[in-house]
């Protein structure tokens, strides 16, 4: 109860912030329209990070915290990916729209989800490797029915609005886009809507945060 009060008091004062903010730049003009058509793309990605990464680490286990192939692909920024997807995309399939923005979302951040992941996974020598693979994979099931809950609630916020860069390369309007496009134009009732939107998400990962305790 405790947690959960603190947990409404931060989002409590992030929606103040948001409805304090001074003044308003769009002056005569109304705030950009929210980009529904991005909202399908953005649960496909989210959806597909969430189900790819702890599967990728029940696979590998946490010895992929420390691969070097991974961290390799890790460190490229977003805007290296969306170039290379620039420079590889035949021009017989047009414009790159939500498909590429999808697979240049995925490469940017499937490895460092990755490497969080088996970074929190603990050690497996010399138990439970001594029991074989399967008792391997089954305790890193387990861990990861309790890991991924927490995961998932620190990082969908961030999944949902830290895509600017990829939107910007390929010209594709997304929810970073709108979120930065509303801090900047000040738009208190949009920005409003956001917070109330991330904390209603956050919420709904309480029943199964408790579960997986």
């Amino acid at each position: 109860m405790i947690r959960l009060l603190q947990g409404l008091g931060i989002w409590g004062l992030g929606l103040a912030l948001a409805l304090s903010l001074p003044g308003s730049a769009w002056k005569a003009a109304a705030p950009p329209a929210f980009p529904w058509a991005a909202l399908g793309p953005a649960a496909l990605a989210t959806a597909s990070l969430a189900l790819l990464a702890p599967l990728l680490v029940w696979r590998g286990g946490p010895a992929l915290a420390s691969r070097r192939s991974l961290a390799l692909l890790e460190a490229p920024p977003e805007l290296l990916w969306a170039a290379l997807l620039l420079a590889l995309w035949p021009p017989t399939w047009g414009p790159p729209a939500q498909a590429a923005w999808l697979l240049a979302f995925l490469a940017a951040a499937l490895p460092g989800e990755v490497r969080w992941l088996a970074q929190a996974l603990p050690g497996e020598h010399p138990l439970p490797q001594a029991w074989g693979e399967r008792a391997t994979r089954r305790v890193r099931w387990l861990v990861l029915r309790r890991l991924v809950v927490r995961w998932l609630a620190a990082r969908l916020p961030v999944w949902l609005t830290a895509t600017l860069v990829l939107e910007r390369m390929l010209g594709v309007p997304g929810l970073g886009t709108d979120w930065l496009t509303r801090v900047a134009g000040r738009d208190r009732r949009g920005l409003a809507v956001w917070v109330l939107l991330l904390a209603g998400l956050w919420l709904l990962t309480r029943p199964w945060q408790r579960e997986a305790v």
